[in-house]
């Protein structure tokens, strides 16, 4: 097991971290630089907006028209969720709106769904005309869904806390939760005497009430408790709330790696919220901002969560991460760790991307844990594209053993290019946000697929038949393109693992089948097969299917 115990004051490690870290640390930070410049086509200019429906997953632009088409023009990033667990058909996702991609000025937006993401409206921004970032959403066990945004003046960092009673349709003026930069938040859904309360914290550099990074409220977000420091410093993560109501704060450490910091206590109305510890995880690597593939963005947050299950592994607690590797330098890959003792002793790293490369990213890493145990992690993943390129595809893969064996990484998506469309920002924001129920994972993320930066759901069913240990030799079928978007001419592979008939056809956005590019029997191996089109611009859906297995790529034809 591999963990330390944090001293104070901070002891050294023998890890050569780049000392460009805490310089990284102290200049990530959001503000206004740009004045508010209203959408350069009066939000009249749309498009279709991309979708994708295959074998296990789903996805829905979020910040769509009211004909549910893509807005063109303007932006939307670092996306947050919330599902409510009284009625699960109703999802909120908030984000970072640019009205105009020639302004870095952004505004609370957000999105409702009562079809379980089917369709999406998307009134607006919540305090329109309010210079807003870093979105943060939180059901309560009453369906309650809480927004917790930042604002500030490049001097000031402060957060509200906005309510909605009614699924997202509408919010209440907010109630002022003191706050900073990279603000997370989280509510107890426990059950037990903390239930309801609701915990904030935030990066110690930008703070409203420094030396302070977090708060606290008891009475359901009617007001927050004064702000106080966290033992550890944690900063760029993520919180949870185990089934005692203990509270977790997973982020990047202030040597290296990732602390954990836990209050068994904060549950407790009548009493200060004390911290009983915070451990250094030793991940083999670092978190950083300023990595070529997102230049003034991190590589992703801290996630950490907890097993709330009745099986063998209740009570675990798990952190997943982008991380800048130390051992072999590889500029990003995705890491976890296991605790079975709330979070006093870790267990070695493990890298869940199963790429042989060490100059592929592998980035914004993001992790749920589902009621029956499985964890569920996606990342963004440049492995399928030319050395050097920064285009990116959205990777699955899954654990039914508490993180001892995890799934064959699964490519969801074609790639995408992560540098289109940015907002005066170079970045796709910081973080993608999931939650995890037994039959999937919902997930709100970011992608350039219409051509812009725009906000999704997904809905991603894992095969449940693959909850065997993971072997080289396992049965696999692949699908790619490239390039993609293409204008004339694209390049599709595919692999298959066993001999057998393999049929790869092109079908329209309605689903018509307009071309048979494969239909024959062939031997396991890598095949790749020409398409010139002729078809108008627009999106085709290319499927492989080779017995009873499939794979799906979204292609994306421009003018």
């Amino acid at each position: 097991m591999i963990s330390m115990m944090l001293m104070w004051p901070f002891i050294s490690f023998s890890q050569n971290v780049p000392s460009s870290l805490e310089k990284n640390r102290s200049m990530h930070h959001e503000g206004p630089d740009d004045p508010y410049l209203p959408n350069a086509y009066g939000n009249k200019k749309t498009s279709p907006s991309a979708s994708i429906r295959s074998t296990g997953f789903f996805m829905k632009q979020a910040n769509v028209d009211a004909n549910g088409n893509n807005i063109i023009g303007d932006a939307a990033n670092e996306p947050s969720i919330g599902v409510d667990p009284t009625n699960l058909n109703r999802i909120v996702i908030g984000w970072r709106q640019f009205d105009n991609v020639l302004s870095n000025f952004r505004q609370a937006g957000w999105a409702y769904s009562a079809d379980a993401g089917h369709t999406w409206t998307f009134p607006g921004k919540i305090e329109a005309g309010i210079f807003r970032s870093d979105p943060v959403l939180d059901f309560d066990s009453n369906g309650v869904c809480f927004y917790n945004s930042l604002t500030s003046d490049n001097v000031t960092y402060t957060c509200k806390v906005f309510r909605s009673t009614d699924g997202g349709a509408s919010w209440d003026a907010g109630a002022e939760a003191f706050g900073g930069d990279k603000q997370w938040m989280t509510i107890d859904n426990s059950g037990g005497p903390g239930s309801g309360n609701i915990y904030s914290f935030w990066t110690s550099y930008y703070s409203s009430c420094q030396p302070g990074y977090f708060t606290r409220s008891i009475n359901h977000g009617d007001s927050y408790q004064p702000c106080t420091e966290v033992i550890g410093n944690p900063y760029w993560g993520t919180m949870s709330v185990g089934n005692e109501g203990e509270l977790y704060i997973g982020g990047a450490g202030s040597i290296n790696g990732i602390v954990v910091s836990r209050s068994d206590g904060a549950w407790d109305p009548g009493s200060f919220v004390n911290w009983d510890m915070a451990t250094q995880v030793e991940m083999d690597g670092y978190i950083t901002s300023g990595a070529d593939v997102n230049p003034v963005g991190l590589l992703g947050q801290v996630s950490i969560d907890v097993d709330r299950s009745n099986g063998p592994g209740r009570d675990n607690v798990y952190v997943v991460a982008s991380m800048v590797r130390l051992s072999n330098n590889d500029p990003a890959d995705i890491m976890f760790s296991r605790s079975s003792n709330g979070g006093l002793t870790w267990s070695a790293p493990v890298k869940i991307n199963d790429d042989v490369s060490i100059q592929n990213y592998q980035w914004f890493g993001t992790m749920s844990v589902a009621p029956n145990g499985r964890i569920d992690v996606v990342w963004l993943d440049t492995r399928d594209t030319p050395l050097f390129s920064y285009l990116s595809s959205l990777y699955y893969s899954y654990s039914m053993d508490q993180g001892q064996t995890w799934s064959l990484n699964e490519r969801l998506t074609s790639s995408f290019d992560p540098t289109v469309g940015w907002p005066q920002q170079n970045k796709m924001g910081d973080y993608f946000d999931m939650i995890s129920d037994d039959n999937g994972a919902h997930l709100a993320w970011t992608n350039t697929l219409n051509g812009e930066e725009d906000v999704y759901y997904s809905y991603i069913t894992p095969d449940v038949t693959g909850i065997n240990p993971v072997k080289e030799n396992q049965e696999r079928l692949s699908l790619s393109a490239f390039p993609n978007p293409f204008q004339s001419h694209v390049s599709i592979r595919y692999t298959v693992g066993v001999p057998g008939k393999v049929r790869l056809e092109i079908c329209d956005i309605s689903g018509r089948m307009v071309k048979i590019l494969v239909n024959e029997q062939v031997e396991p191996g890598t095949y790749t097969r020409e398409w010139d089109s002729e078809l108008p611009a627009g999106y085709y859906e290319c499927t492989l299917t080779e017995a009873n297995q499939s794979k799906h790529v979204s292609l994306v034809k421009v003018r």
